[in-house]
């Protein structure tokens, strides 16, 4: 729909020139010979095309006005050659573009089609931040159990501020989707989210991908390029798999947390953001630092808010509705039928473990719907990946033809050989004090083994 147009110029010959033009283009137009004329008229004008230099109120102060009644609406300025300093002026203001006098029709048509084009964009880009921000409203995240509804809670404490927060939880929990839920109901909702796999990255690329680097910085490195941070900068950094970071990059993101500096890779330049940094992990950190592999200045830094996202098995309540949910999402975007699953479905969901959590009850429910020909998901219907059920079960067990004491001794003796035979240590990695320690390696008869 083209939208109406109001023409606000005191030069009655040239405003009646500008109205046919552009009704010409399929426009509808109205137009007034002074401002205040003008501003009876803004409600219903889609774009506003105004002299600067009027009689009474000029064009900067109806522009103003203009900006406070709607902050939106396209406004070009017409002016002279001889006052171009105000028509930059206007453009400071909040002006979309300015026409200088005089002007052919065409070059008048090129500026309107543009300021339109510049605002449909802008208008787009708003509806998606919108609905993206939807999206991740807690409404929208399907959690009904009481462990989910108090995560909530948590989130919503912790979203408004600037704290670091570590997101830990298995694969397939859902880290991204929460992470990306605290940067969209934090302050910084309408700036950068920037999700870094630290997983994907080579370690002798991550460096400068983080932190950027100069040109001629190493070979290949024909220009200066920012990184991920500075892309990140006032806006939010999401650091996923963060325990498969190397050493040599902790120490740089440890500088980051602290100090909120960087240096791109071949300068000496230091360079101040201000980034919000989320992490995730799907292993156990405190394991890393007893083994040496992660800095413990660093976890600290990033532990400052801890959240545990649960597994799917330790909330099966959700299962009926995650569910409903994906059936909905997949079978019209897949199938293109409505799809309903059945009560035996359901069951059979409820009962399976979900070694991969949401993310494999998504696959499932796309699977099983790809594969069925009906609209309703009978127990049948649902294809689960057993193989991978069965395996992480037997994971979990104890091996063929070995006795509880004997496991237990060996994870015992596993525990002390890491540790190189401290018993503080490896009671720490056993998960037990060390006085506990002492006493099974006495009933086990190994009270002298290092």
């Amino acid at each position: 729909m083209m939208p109406r147009i109001l023409i606000v110029e005191d030069e009655e010959k040239l405003r009646r020139v500008m109205e046919l033009q552009l009704r010409s283009a399929g426009f509808e137009v109205d137009q007034a010979g002074t401002a205040e004329e003008g501003m009876r008229m803004i409600d219903r004008a889609g774009m506003i095309i105004t002299d600067l230099r009027l009689p009474g109120m000029d064009g900067l102060e109806l522009l103003a006005n203009i900006r406070r009644q709607n902050s939106q609406i396209p406004v070009i300025v017409v002016t002279a050659f001889g006052t171009v300093e105000n028509a930059v002026e206007a453009m400071k203001a909040g002006a979309a573009d300015f026409l200088l006098k005089p002007f052919s029709l065409d070059h008048l048509m090129a500026v309107v089609k543009k300021a339109l084009e510049v605002s449909a964009l802008r208008d787009e880009n708003r509806q998606l931040r919108e609905e993206l921000g939807h999206r991740y409203e807690f409404d929208n995240i399907v959690g009904r159990s009481a462990v989910m509804q108090e995560l909530f809670a948590t989130i919503m404490r912790v979203a408004p501020t600037r704290a670091t927060v570590l997101l830990a939880g298995e694969s397939g929990v859902g880290k991204d989707l929460i992470a990306r839920a605290i940067h969209f109901h934090s302050p910084r909702r309408d700036k950068p989210f920037v999700k870094i796999n630290c997983t994907a990255l080579p370690e002798n690329l991550m460096e400068s991908e983080l932190f950027g680097y100069e040109k001629g910085a190493f070979t290949g490195a024909l220009a200066t390029k920012p990184g991920k941070f500075e892309f990140a900068d006032t806006g939010t950094v999401f650091l996923d798999e963060i325990g498969d970071v190397p050493p040599s990059i902790q120490v740089k993101l440890l500088r980051v947390l602290q100090e909120r500096e960087i240096e791109r890779l071949g300068s000496n330049k230091t360079r101040h953001i201000d980034v919000r940094v989320l992490a995730a992990t799907n292993v156990d950190l405190r394991v890393a630092l007893e083994n040496g592999t992660f800095r413990e200045d660093l976890y600290y830094r990033l532990n400052v808010l801890p959240i545990n996202i649960p597994a799917l098995r330790e909330r099966k309540e959700d299962i009926p509705f995650l569910a409903d949910h994906f059936v909905k999402k997949i079978a019209a975007d897949v199938a293109g039928r409505a799809v309903r699953i059945s009560e035996s479905a359901m069951q059979k969901l409820i009962a399976y473990s979900w070694p991969g959590n949401v993310r494999e009850l998504e696959n499932v429910i796309e699977r099983s719907i790809v594969l069925s020909s009906g609209s309703t998901l009978d127990a049948a219907d649902i294809k689960l990946d057993t193989s991978r059920a069965r395996a992480t079960q037997a994971e979990h067990f104890l091996p063929d033809g070995v006795s509880l004491d004997d496991y237990e001794k060996s994870i015992i003796r596993e525990a002390l050989r890491r540790a190189d035979g401290n018993k503080s240590q490896a009671a720490r990695l056993l998960g037990i004090t060390r006085n506990a320690l002492r006493y099974r390696l006495s009933q086990m008869g190994m009270e002298s083994a290092d």
